[in-house]
């Protein structure tokens, strides 16, 4: 009987991602942005709705938000913003923590980041990516594709550079942003405490400054604003396995065309942000990427169906290892 149950279990999880809702339509939404603004916040996980945000709250009041959002099993930065820009699974990009760090990419690798697909689709389009962590900046956006890359190793530092690069006139067609201090405080302190709550707060700050910076030079009439984070922390601290409290995270997303009080579906993964991003600048995906638009995000588009055999290896992996996850008795 026990088998059984876990058979059922494993196919409830597993036909999901290959049978879900019908592909979406383009609606009004297909290239309806000229600007998307990815704003990462690392180690947030999907503490965000338990923590003081009024930044957050006022930003996404008539948003799309999901707290309820599958990272990669591998609950590390790297394998994580990895598949946020690329749009594959670690299994596909291969992107850690260490590599990210030791090797750069090229715009010829075969799974390329979303910045490589916006630049052969808009030549002439302004690009751009500032962080805390360099990793991204040097492992996971390619070098030779004129991406604008700032690397400040202080949060609020690193907004100030933001705001400014926005004051100064500035109008990317795509921005990455990574703020890194609140994964500092899950590691010291762990999810439980005061500290990384604080820490949660102190990044709804900058948030809002960058949202501001955006409404004052007039680039959110036709930008599409997204707040996420790349995995979430033990109570005890630290990140990297199985657990509800490392392996699900936040998408909030708000624009002209965003469902108001959309929560997107069960299926939806970091790595889908990649999707959402080319599909607001009318960018075509390429038929590798396994990102999916969500349904309840965009205005009368539905969700599209996830590819299982796109993906073998991720669509195995990936519905017995949430398994594991909800069978866990402890550190939920």
């Amino acid at each position: 009987m026990k088998k059984l149950i876990s058979l059922l279990l494993v196919c409830a999880l597993i036909l999901p991602c290959v049978f879900t809702a019908a592909a979406a339509d383009d609606g009004e939404s297909f290239g309806a942005y000229k600007h998307v603004f990815i704003i990462g916040v690392d180690g947030a996980g999907r503490f965000i709705k338990d923590a003081d945000t009024p930044n957050f709250d006022r930003i996404f009041a008539d948003g799309a938000v999901d707290f309820n959002v599958r990272t990669e099993v591998k609950t590390d930065s790297g394998p994580n913003w990895g598949s946020m820009l690329t749009g594959v699974s670690y299994y596909q990009h291969k992107i850690h923590n260490g590599n990210s760090g030791e090797e750069q990419r090229t715009s010829e690798t075969k799974y390329p980041s979303i910045f490589t697909y916006v630049r052969r689709a808009m030549p002439e389009a302004a690009l751009a990516s500032f962080v805390n962590w360099n990793n991204i900046n040097f492992g996971i956006i390619e070098t030779d594709i004129g991406v604008e890359k700032v690397r400040v190793g202080n949060d609020a530092a690193l907004t100030d550079e933001i705001c400014a690069y926005f004051d100064a006139g500035n109008a990317p067609t795509l921005f990455f942003v990574q703020l890194d201090e609140v994964d500092a405080a899950g590691h010291s302190h762990g999810s439980d405490s005061e500290e990384y709550f604080a820490a949660l707060h102190e990044a709804d700050g900058y948030v809002g400054r960058i949202y501001d910076a955006l409404e004052r030079n007039g680039l959110l009439e036709d930008g599409l604003f997204i707040v996420t984070a790349d995995h979430g922390h033990k109570a005890t601290g630290g990140h990297g396995r199985y657990s509800l409290r490392e392996s699900t995270t936040t998408i909030a997303a708000a624009g002209r065309t965003v469902e108001k009080g959309g929560a997107m579906d069960a299926i939806t993964r970091d790595r889908d942000i990649a999707a959402i991003a080319l599909y607001a600048l009318g960018v075509e995906r390429p038929e590798a990427m396994t990102a999916r638009l969500p349904a309840h995000l965009f205005e009368g588009v539905a969700g599209e169906p996830r590819s299982f055999f796109k993906d073998i290896i991720d669509g195995i992996i990936s519905p017995v290892m949430r398994l594991v996850t909800l069978l866990m008795p402890t550190d939920r």
